[in-house]
């Protein structure tokens, strides 16, 4: 088997924040083994020894992040970019500047345009009393272009029933699953992206896919035309993947040339891959926290701005709410409409 491949431009190993390249800015999986509940979404066992409001630790598998009693990301700010949350496993609630609220998961992917500034919270609801409740989920941040980083703030939710899921078969059976949360795959068309993402931009060529392969199977990757464009394959589960007998084991990014076809072998222990591509913004990139400008005095300007109104202020009357434990998945919309889905037989709520 090869070690090196002219079509494999780089590997890197992977942390809980994952190196991107352009459009996209930040990449994180989550990945939290967390306890029973206590009856009030809060992990039922002690919180002695943890950095509360900055735990980030993973002591026991799991982490509060910012949260002080439910885990999660209090009400923080964004401006200049969009946010892409896709959660595989678990609960996440949302609450913004908008008056929008929602609870979702079960493969469900949730879109923030932040533009010219929202504020929201993700907090992670402990359902369960009787049983752990395991998160697993991606946040990937999406650069906006100049001309778009100061639109209205947009907020909505591509439902797991929605999302197109192409299935396939190898020669002997073995299947992968390819979920599309954005762009093109097949010939499928994903869920329409937010009106002023780089997603919705003619040639911006945005695609994510999460590829599940059972093991041993045997799949391919289409080529795409344009040189271009960026893909990245982030192996983030099971065992390993062959690329063209190029072996990749789990816990490693690659930055492949989307021009070529590539022969995708699943190892012994199956894979899990989250691909990334898009044509480059090619735009100068400022940050700082929680904004994405062009130029460091957009980012005071940002800092400003966020000081004196806060976006438009915070309308809830916490910083972290939570939907309560009779709440399945739903979604209310700044406009007033709301999406109410009925349980699954899966369903992880109570």
């Amino acid at each position: 088997m090869t070690t090196t491949s002219d079509h494999i431009a780089q590997t890197f190993p992977l942390g809980p924040q994952w190196p991107t390249i352009d459009p996209f800015l930040f990449c994180a999986h989550h990945l939290d083994a967390y306890p029973a509940g206590n009856g009030s979404l809060a992990p039922s066992v002690p919180l002695t020894g943890r950095e509360i409001g900055s735990d980030f630790a993973g002591v026991d598998g799991w982490n509060m992040y910012h949260g002080d009693d439910v885990p999660g990301f209090p009400q923080h700010p964004h401006r200049g970019f969009e946010t892409i949350t896709y959660v595989r496993t678990g609960r996440c609630d949302h609450t913004d500047s908008l008056g929008a609220a929602a609870r979702f998961g079960e493969g469900d992917t949730q879109w923030v345009t932040a533009g010219k500034g929202i504020v929201h919270a993700e907090m992670f609801p402990l359902l369960h009393t009787e049983e752990p409740n395991p998160l697993e989920l991606f946040q990937i941040w999406l650069n906006l272009p100049a001309v778009n980083k100061m639109v209205d703030p947009y907020f909505t939710m591509h439902w797991a029933d929605d999302t197109p899921k192409l299935t396939s078969a190898d020669a002997h059976g073995r299947g992968t699953t390819v979920t599309l949360l954005a762009g093109t795959h097949g010939g499928v068309v994903a869920q329409t992206p937010p009106p002023d993402s780089w997603a919705s931009q003619t040639n911006s060529d945005v695609a994510i896919l999460h590829i599940s392969a059972d093991a041993d199977a045997t799949s391919t990757l289409p080529a795409h035309h344009d040189a271009g464009v960026v893909r990245t394959l982030y192996v983030f589960a099971g065992s390993s993947v062959s690329l063209d007998g190029v072996a990749i084991e789990a816990g490693t990014g690659v930055v492949i040339d989307a021009t070529h076809e590539f022969t995708l072998d699943a190892g012994a222990g199956g894979v899990e891959i989250l691909m990334l591509q898009g044509r480059p913004i090619g735009e100068p990139v400022a940050r700082y926290g929680p904004f994405v400008m062009n130029t460091e005095a957009e980012i005071r300007t940002a800092f400003e701005d966020y000081r004196s109104n806060e976006f438009g202020g915070w309308p809830w009357p916490t910083n972290d709410p939570n939907h309560g434990d009779e709440a399945g998945r739903f979604a209310r919309y700044a406009d007033g409409s709301s999406v109410q889905l009925p349980k699954s037989a899966n369903s992880t709520a109570l």
